[in-house]
């Protein structure tokens, strides 16, 4: 047994209809590939519908499963609902929503425009509760039990932590949204939890965030207790738990799956202090040539 094997029974999620924000790739894609394999059919949302569409063509040859690409914006609550429109269409109803769209800067908040932290506050805060919200109101209107929000946010949503404040800010608004709607929807049969990631590189993500030779330079894995990082089955066997059945008494919660790092040193990205002004001119301008490309 290891902790990469896959934790839950061959069909847990049998009959279940799940929809992952940001499914196309990173951490969603992985939580989405072990949703199917458990037999749940999924949706996968983003604003790039050419990589939703190869993801989920990837996805169903891989499991054969059911995944539906649907591009959505989530930061315009008038997309939000088109997209629940098109999922009820193609699978008669939704159980699950897993709000994980997130977009991120690392960097000195001195250095950011307005435009630059507004970006991460309305698809991750914005997002999440144009999300909820819609998703909550359908759920209330047609009186369906037992239905699961489950949040993305991170350990620096309750520490804070330097050089990622619009990030900080916004998933400690995703956090109190979740444990705010844990005891305002339970009477309506909603569940709402989330998990705290610490680092879980994935390519596109960490890039990024750490481009060129940084990743190498600022080792987050010698940040965790363990020396190492996660591995993206670890993550999706807890989120697939939280959005099953054997989860039905779990409201509220915060599960934090991250090596002991936060109890080792609040705030990932606190270590950037030691850059110099050089470097963050030089980081700047990979990401803007980085962004110019896209």
């Amino acid at each position: 047994m290891s902790y990469t094997d896959k934790m839950l029974r061959d069909g847990a999620l049998n009959d279940k209809v799940i929809v992952v924000t940001g499914g196309g790739s990173g951490l969603g894609k992985a939580m989405t590939k072990y949703f199917m394999e458990l037999g749940a059919k999924v949706a996968i949302t983003s604003r790039d519908l050419e990589k939703l569409q190869n993801t989920a063509k990837e996805l169903e040859e891989q499991t054969g499963g059911k995944c539906l690409a649907v591009q959505c914006d989530v930061r315009h609550y008038e997309e939000v609902e088109n997209m629940l429109k098109v999922v009820l269409e193609a699978f008669g109803k939704v159980d699950v929503l897993l709000n994980n769209a997130a977009g991120n800067f690392i960097s000195p908040t001195e250095r950011l425009s307005a435009n630059a932290f507004d970006t991460v506050i309305d698809i991750v805060l914005k997002g999440s509760k144009n999300c909820t919200l819609a998703f909550g109101k359908h759920w209330i209107d047609i009186k369906q039990p037992s239905s699961v929000i489950l949040n993305i946010v991170t350990t620096y949503a309750w520490t804070g932590s330097a050089y990622v404040v619009p990030s900080a800010t916004a998933k400690a608004g995703v956090l109190a949204m979740t444990r705010s709607l844990a005891v305002e929807w339970a009477k309506y049969g909603i569940r709402s939890n989330a998990i705290a990631p610490g680092p879980f590189p994935t390519k596109g993500a960490w890039d990024r965030l750490l481009p060129g030779d940084l990743q190498e330079k600022f080792d987050l894995a010698q940040k965790v207790p363990l020396k190492r990082v996660g591995d993206h089955q670890e993550l999706a066997n807890i989120a697939a738990y939280l959005v099953s059945d054997f989860s039905a008494y779990v409201n509220g919660e915060v599960i934090t799956i991250d090596g002991g790092e936060w109890l080792k040193g609040a705030g990932q990205f606190n270590l950037l202090e030691a850059i110099p002004e050089e470097t963050w001119d030089m980081l700047e301008a990979m990401i803007k040539a980085k962004r110019n490309k896209e």
